[in-house]
C-alpha cells in the first residue's frame, strides 16, 4: 500500500527530503507544512507553521498521513514526537527528551563530559558577571555559544577578550538570541577543520552516513560571522578509515548508549559536529536532526529509498535494512540574500533556476523562497542551495559553480570557496 508523507519544515532540507522522497515508488501523496516556492512546485505546501504542533497532528490524522519526517530543531525541541505518538501517529525524530541534547548544550556538554564522549573543555554560566569574570582569565581565542537554539547563530569564535564582552553582553543582556542565552557555555577553542557526521538510529541500530564538510562563516576563507551554513560537501576525501573507527565507537555509540541508559532513547538523524583535533576527533556540538545544508548534498547520494529508511528507524528494524549511498561526491552552494546574517530585505525576483538545472548533474534546492503571480521572490536569508553530483570533487563543484553562475537575484552572496580545503 503507497503511503502519504508530510514533511515538517520549510528550508532547503526540506525540500531535499520531500525531493528524495517523491522518488520513492511508496509514496502516494507529500504535503510539505509550511514549505516554500520550490517545494510548491513538486507537492502540496501546507500553511501551517512548524511549531504549530496541535495543528500539525490535527492535519496528519485528518489527512491519513501514514509517516511524519521532521527537518528542523525547534518542533523537536517542543515535542513534536511525543505529541504524534500520543495520537498513535507514526513519526521520524527524537523525543523531547533526547532532542535536548541539540536543544540545550549544557545538558549536551554534561552528558558528553559523564559520558567520555571527546569534547573541548568548558565552564557553563547562567550569571553574566560570572561569565564574565571568567572569560578575561580564557586563553585565546575562546568560544561563546548561547545554550539554547539560535539558528545556528549562537556561536562566537572570539579572537580577543573585548570580542568576546561584547558577544556574552548581546546574548545574555541584550538577549539577541531570546531565552537561548539565558545560560552560556564558555569552552576552548579547537584548532582543526570541522566534519559533519551523520547516523540513521531506530534506537539500538544505526547506520552511518558519508562524512560531510559545512562551511558556517559567511565569507571565503572562513571570515566573518556564522551562518547556518554556506556549502557542503560530501564525502570528505581526506577522513581516514581509522578515524572514522574512533568516531563511532567513541562518538556515535557511546552517544545514543548513554542517551538510551538514560531513558532518553534516540530515533531518527543523530548529527555530531566535530573538529579533527591534533588529538582526534573532538565534538563542538550535537544535534537531533538532519544538518542544514548537509541534507541537500546527502540527498543526492543517498541510493536507498527514503522511506524505507525511515520506516525502518520507527519500527526498529534498521538492522535489517542495508542503507546504500552512490560512490561518488556532492556538493551543494548557498545563495543567501544580501545582508545576511544580519538584516536582509525580501521580496528580490528570482532568475535562472531553470537555466541552472539544465547544467549536467544540478539540482537547485529551494530555501527562502516564495512563489507569486509565476515568479520566484527572495523570502529568507539563504535562498537556494545549488547542488551538483559527479563522480570526483573536483568536478561536482564545478557542475555547482556552473549551475550558480545561472542564478540572480539582487543582493545574491555566496561563498566562491566551498570545498577548496578538502581539494588541498
Amino acid at each position: 500500500m503507497k503511503k502519504n508523507v508530510l514533511v515538517i519544515g520549510g528550508g532547503g532540507r526540506e525540500h531535499a527530503l520531500a525531493w528524495k522522497l517523491s522518488q520513492s515508488p511508496r509514496v502516494e501523496k507529500i504535503y510539505v507544512a509550511p514549505g516554500n516556492g520550490g517545494i510548491g512546485r513538486i507537492t502540496e505546501n501546507i500553511p501551517i507553521s512548524a511549531t504549530e504542533i496541535e495543528k500539525l497532528a490535527a492535519f496528519a490524522s485528518k489527512n491519513a498521513v501514514d509517516v511524519t519526517v521532521v527537518g528542523p530543531d525547534d518542533p523537536l525541541a517542543l515535542g513534536i514526537v511525543d505529541a504524534f505518538r500520543a495520537r498513535g501517529l507514526r513519526i521520524f525524530g527524537p523525543t523531547k527528551a533526547a532532542a535536548e541534547i541539540e536543544a540545550s548544550k549544557t545538558f549536551a556538554k554534561a552528558f558528553m563530559k559523564e559520558s567520555g564522549i571527546p569534547t573541548a573543555r568548558f565552564e557553563i554560566f547562567s550569571d553574566y558577571e560570572k561569565a564574565k569574570v571568567h572569560l578575561v582569565q580564557c586563553d585565546l581565542p575562546i568560544v561563546v555559544k548561547a545554550s539554547g537554539l539560535a539558528l545556528g547563530k549562537g556561536v562566537a569564535v572570539c579572537k580577543t577578550t573585548a570580542e568576546a564582552e561584547r558577544f556574552l553582553e548581546n546574548t545574555m543582556v541584550k538577549k539577541v538570541f531570546g531565552d537561548a542565552g539565558k545560560e552560556v557555555v564558555i569552552e576552548e577553542y579547537l584548532e582543526g577543520q570541522e566534519i559533519s557526521i551523520h547516523a540513521f538510529s531506530d534506537g539500538e541500530a544505526y547506520s552511518l552516513f558519508p562524512t560531510a564538510q559545512d562551511h558556517k562563516p559567511i565569507g571565503d576563507g572562513d571570515a566573518g560571522p556564522n551562518t547556518g551554513g554556506m556549502g557542503t560537501i560530501a564525502p570528505v576525501p581526506w577522513v581516514a578509515k581509522e578515524s572514522m573507527e574512533k568516531i563511532e565507537n567513541s562518538i556515535v555509540k557511546s552517544a545514543l548508549k548513554g542517551l538510551a541508559e538514560r531513558e532518553r532513547t534516540f530515533t531518527g538523524c543523530l548529527y555530531p559536529g566535530l573538529k579533527m583535533t591534533p588529538q582526534g576527533p573532538k565534538v563542538l556540538e550535537f544535534n537531533a536532526r538532519f544538518g542544514d545544508p548537509e541534507t541537500q548534498s546527502y540527498m543526492r547520494l543517498l541510493k536507498t529509498d527514503l522511506l524505507d529508511v525511515v520506516e525502518a528507524c520507527i519500527d526498529g528494524t534498521l538492522s535489517g535494512l542495508k542503507v546504500e549511498w552512490d560512490p561518488g561526491y556532492a556538493a551543494c552552494i548557498v545563495l543567501a540574500s544580501g545582508g545576511y546574517p544580519g538584516k536582509y530585505k525580501k521580496g528580490k525576483i528570482i532568475t535562472g533556476v531553470d537555466e541552472a538545472e539544465k547544467v549536467s548533474g544540478v539540482v537547485v534546492f529551494h530555501a527562502g523562497t516564495k512563489e507569486e503571480n509565476g515568479k520566484l521572490h527572495t523570502s529568507g536569508g539563504r535562498v537556494l542551495g545549488v547542488t551538483a553530483y559527479a563522480e570526483d570533487l573536483k568536478e561536482a563543484l564545478r557542475r555547482a559553480y556552473e549551475g550558480v553562475s545561472k542564478i540572480h537575484f539582487d543582493g545574491m552572496q555566496y561563498r566562491k570557496d566551498i570545498g577548496a580545503k578538502a581539494l588541498g
